[in-house]
């Protein structure tokens, strides 16, 4: 019988593994301090005979390497990684035996990045457990855009095609044991951090597997969030090769030191609780909570090399701080000191000190001398955001001090624990400040106006008795294939180029709504920024339909050709909407009038089946006055809309062109207890890979914000790859054809 032991890394939302029999255990992904896994091998009474990683990292630094070195283990990475010290390269179908009835088999699933490998734990020849790193995941996959920017699109088809090869290779009861996930960056979304599956389970949910390639790709892509700035130090550092860790007190500070390294614009940070730190601490200090994500969100705003100095209430507190802090490469704080703050200040001085709140408190307020900061990243912000709020993502805070507002700065995350973050920055700045320590949940229920409402409050606040006005900005086609009742129509594009809102619209609050919100979104941007009283509908038609609420077409509206609002209607082929050019004088009624040859009729209801002085062709956005056709531009606009929503593929531009791909084949193996498939040899020359080839992924290259796997000056480290030990790498038909799914042209 097999085990599986998690070797959980909370603060990171990462998991590694440790998993044997009854003699003999291999460790997967293991992190950084990698005294916890010795100990759980001690406990199981296993020796640590192999330690496997499934990628060169890019979100932590490994203890694999250092793992490998004490316990004499075989250090198994993927051939195609390019590091600079010794260890057994993995290739796809190589089997390494753990112990008798046990083994483990590599599988290459690209995507996550072009090595990456996962591994099936066989029992008895079956597969009971998959390690799937950051390839398949609970519910979704890895990120594919860690490596670089020319990849991106690559890679997410190649992650598509990995899943599939994952499902269609493991049986249903196999367990899917991903590294990435449960709070990660790493992952493209994240599960429950309880949360277990199978692959059976995934190939019923998971995106990857549900959805066809384009729409995974589109999604996928689209759905990306911001990347941590240290990952762009992990993959190099993880190449290199870690070194071991020290996890020794650091140098205790004193007071007139802890003044003197804030005076030198060093980063003094208090590991309190935020309570605690609001209540008092010392002037200049920055507040990231120990038992909050600390590793994640130091490592991310601290300017990379800057000394580190640790406050902590306990000594304990202070271990489990650098503990975390080695994981994401800031091995020794600078000093440190435990107490209070009455002991870290100098003589003469007292703490400094914010007051916490509510967003009740808020709402009680009012709104003068008051700035309202999010410090949320903009994927949380675009599911709903108080109006009128100043929005700066935490991590580009201390880079944009001085766009913030005069005047007392209440400072507001999704929880309070960035907000915390937030107020010490600020504090530290020198401004006024309240911490919201409140869930943003709480914001509507104190009353607090949202910038971005739901399709049932857009539909109570709108209609023929209501005050707001629903204001439709999708382009005219879409438009004239369903809309809600009562709505009126001006695209976004108009919008942009300067064209006013419609009669019916004018001096009304305003629901802008989109096909999916993000168009909407910024539409009630930028008519906000033209003084008017706008929100928007989050989730758009597709939520006004997904809640049973009324849509009718333009046929059904009693609209001409173009389509029209209920609130100007015409008879027959009256020419309405928001931009339709006609040729001909121009037409006014006693409602409203247009300017030169366009008529605009989105507050004028028709008198009769034509307009006097129109071409009998009613014109479109679309058409020329003519009825000849006219090119349109992207109804994206830049506005963030996805190539679907603009009636495109939604694939991106960099899915369609792949560049090709060079690389050695494959590398020699050395180590105990690996055995390949018969085929072709690894010692072949480098190749230049052709569709009919088997290339290795392409090399990992270094760009601004992007992490490379490969060794800091590029090389892989060649002189450091050990020599073969007899074993003799050997690939399979079936074996290339999975490999060739990183490379294959979209």
């Amino acid at each position: 019988m097999h085990f599986v032991d998690t070797i959980e890394v909370p603060g990171l939302g990462n998991r590694g593994y440790l998993a044997g029999g009854a003699r003999s255990a291999v460790v997967v992904d293991p992190p950084r301090d990698v005294d916890r896994v010795i100990a759980a091998a001690a406990r199981r009474g296993v020796r640590i005979t192999h330690v496997a990683e499934t990628h060169v990292h890019n979100d932590y630094v490994t203890g694999g390497l250092e793992l490998a070195r004490i316990t004499g283990a075989a250090y198994l990475v993927p051939a195609g990684a390019l590091v600079a010290f010794e260890r057994t390269p993995v290739a796809d179908g190589d089997v390494t035996e753990i112990e008798d009835g046990l083994a483990l088999r590599a599988l290459a699933t690209p995507g996550h990045t072009p090595h990456h490998t996962s591994y099936a734990l066989e029992e008895a020849g079956r597969a009971a457990v998959v390690f799937t790193g950051g390839s398949l995941l609970i519910g979704t996959v890895g990120r594919p855009d860690l490596v670089e920017p020319g990849l991106t699109g690559r890679l997410a088809r190649a992650q598509y095609d990995s899943a599939h090869r994952l499902a269609a290779e493991l049986p249903d009861e196999t367990e899917v044991l991903p590294t990435h996930g449960f709070g990660s960056f790493c992952s493209a979304g994240q599960a429950e951090g309880g949360a277990t599956t199978t692959i059976g389970r995934e190939r019923r949910s998971n995106e990857a597997l549900v959805k066809d390639i384009d729409t995974f790709v589109a999604d996928l892509l689209a759905g990306l969030d911001d990347v941590p700035a240290y990952y762009a130090h992990m993959g190099p550092v993880n190449a290199q090769g870690p070194g071991p860790v020290d996890l020794t007190p650091p140098r205790r500070a004193g007071r007139e030191e802890i003044a003197a390294r804030l005076a030198a614009g060093e980063w003094v940070v208090d590991l309190r609780d935020r309570r605690a730190f609001a209540e008092g601490h010392v002037a200049g200090t920055f507040n990231f909570e120990a038992e909050g994500q600390l590793a994640t969100y130091l490592a991310w705003l601290v300017p990379w090399g800057r000394p580190v100095t640790l406050l902590a209430a306990t000594p304990a507190q202070l271990a489990d701080a650098q503990r975390e802090l080695v994981r994401v490469g800031i091995d020794r704080p600078a000093a440190a000191a435990t107490g209070s703050p009455a002991e870290w200040v100098r003589d003469g001085d007292v703490p400094r000190s914010f007051p916490r709140a509510t967003f009740a408190d808020l709402a009680a307020q009012g709104s003068h001398g008051v700035v309202v900061l999010d410090v949320r990243r903009d994927s949380e912000r675009s599911a709903g955001h108080l109006r009128g709020s100043v929005h700066i993502p935490l991590h580009r805070l201390r880079e944009r001090l001085a766009e913030i507002p005069d005047g007392t700065v209440w400072v507001h995350c999704a929880g309070g624990m960035r907000a915390a973050v937030g107020a010490s920055i600020l504090d530290a700045a020198g401004r006024d400040v309240v911490a919201v320590d409140d869930g943003f949940a709480s914001a509507a229920t104190a009353g607090l106006p949202m910038a971005r409402i739901t399709a049932e409050q857009a539909h109570e606040r709108t209609g023929a008795e209501a005050e707001a006005v629903l204001l439709d900005v999708r382009e005219q086609e879409e438009w004239e294939a369903g809309h809600a009742p009562g709505a009126v129509h001006a695209p976004l594009s108009e919008l942009r180029s300067g064209g006013r809102l419609p009669r019916a619209a004018e001096n009304r609050p305003v629901i802008a709504i989109c096909r999916s919100g993000k168009r909407s979104r910024a539409a009630a941007e930028l008519l906000t920024a033209r003084g008017a009283d706008a929100v928007d509908v989050l989730g758009g038609m597709e939520a006004w339909t997904r809640a049973g609420l009324p849509v009718e077409s333009a046929a059904s509206s009693g609209a001409g050709p173009t389509g029209t609002s209920a609130a100007c209607q015409g008879s027959g082929a009256a020419v309405t909407g928001a931009a339709g050019p006609v040729p001909g004088p121009a037409v006014t009624d006693g409602a409203c009038s247009s300017s030169g040859p366009e008529v605009t009729g989105a507050a004028c209801p028709g008198s009769g089946p034509t307009v006097t002085g129109a071409d009998p062709t009613p014109a479109r956005a679309g058409s020329a006055g003519d009825g000849s056709a006219v090119t349109e531009p992207d109804v994206d606009g830049g506005s963030g809309d996805t190539a679907a929503e603009a009636g495109g593929s939604g694939v991106p531009d960099d899915v369609r062109a792949e560049p090709e791909v060079t690389g050695a084949e494959s590398d020699t193996a050395t180590g105990p207890g690996v055995t390949r498939a018969p085929g072709d040899t690894a010692t072949e020359p480098a190749k230049t890979a052709a569709p009919s080839q088997t290339p290795t992924a392409p090399a990992e290259t270094s760009t601004p914000g992007h992490t490379p796997a490969q060794a800091a000056d590029g090389s892989p480290g060649a002189e450091g790859r050990a020599p073969a030990s007899g074993a003799v790498a050997r690939r399979t038909p079936a074996t290339r054809a999975a490999v060739d799914t990183a490379a294959r042209p979209a």
